[in-house]
């Protein structure tokens, strides 16, 4: 194990909560272990951490996110995102493919859903060659994950959505039974009708959808 990721391991373990952990498994329905240390405290001592240690080299950068997603205990993924989020202006496109791992392994939204539109979102707009490469073979893809993926890598991009492509993800996917399918393509139209209402609207009225994903994202245009 590398040393900035033993380090880690060292303070995290010094601030185990039994009782904590119980109820954050619980939370996660029982999916994953936990060390019981929750999200305040867990920021806290990551701010720390960075204040003395620094980010991670881009080169050891593949590294200590895998070893800490090999961890069992969540709060392990939680603090390798962190560290994917300040080193997000230095990934370059062949951090996809570690990006993918992450996506398809131990799988859950709260680690999904920062990945999408935060990480795998960023490169794909600073390189769009790799649409093609990733984000089409993710809504074709058997892994429900990788389809919320590419339902979500535009959810930040506003006005420079690519909406032909947004659309196309969606229909694609309209008719899927996936909770997690029906709510992302939600989310998906509910954040561009913020930029674009009238073309959101016009998509839901003109196109078969499942009442959730429909309800989901006529929420911002009921609210205007």
């Amino acid at each position: 194990m590398n040393a900035y990721t033993e380090q880690i391991v060292r303070m995290f373990a010094q601030h185990h909560n039994a009782e904590d952990a119980v109820a954050m498994k619980q939370y996660m329905r029982n999916q994953f272990e936990f060390l019981g240390i929750r999200k305040p405290q867990r920021e806290s001592l990551f701010k720390q951490f960075i204040q003395e240690q620094g980010v991670p080299s881009i080169e050891l950068l593949p590294d200590i996110i895998t070893e800490l997603w090999n961890l069992p205990e969540r709060e392990y993924q939680y603090t390798a995102l962190d560290i994917l989020a300040k080193s997000v202006k230095r990934l370059n496109p062949n951090h996809m493919s570690l990006l993918e791992r992450l996506i398809v392994n131990k799988s859950w939204w709260d680690t999904v859903d920062g990945i999408a539109p935060n990480m795998a979102g960023h490169l794909l707009r600073q390189y769009p060659e790799l649409i093609a490469m990733y984000a089409e073979p993710w809504i074709e893809s058997d892994n429900m994950w990788l389809n919320r993926s590419a339902i979500l890598f535009q959810l930040k991009y506003k006005q420079h959505t690519d909406e032909k492509l947004l659309y196309d993800y969606i229909v694609r996917k309209a008719d899927s039974n996936e909770f997690f399918i029906q709510k992302a393509i939600g989310w998906a139209l509910r954040e561009y009708a913020k930029t674009n209402p009238g073309s959101v609207q016009q998509f839901i009225d003109s196109h078969e959808l499942k009442p959730l994903s429909r309800r989901e994202g006529l929420k911002h245009l009921q609210n205007a």
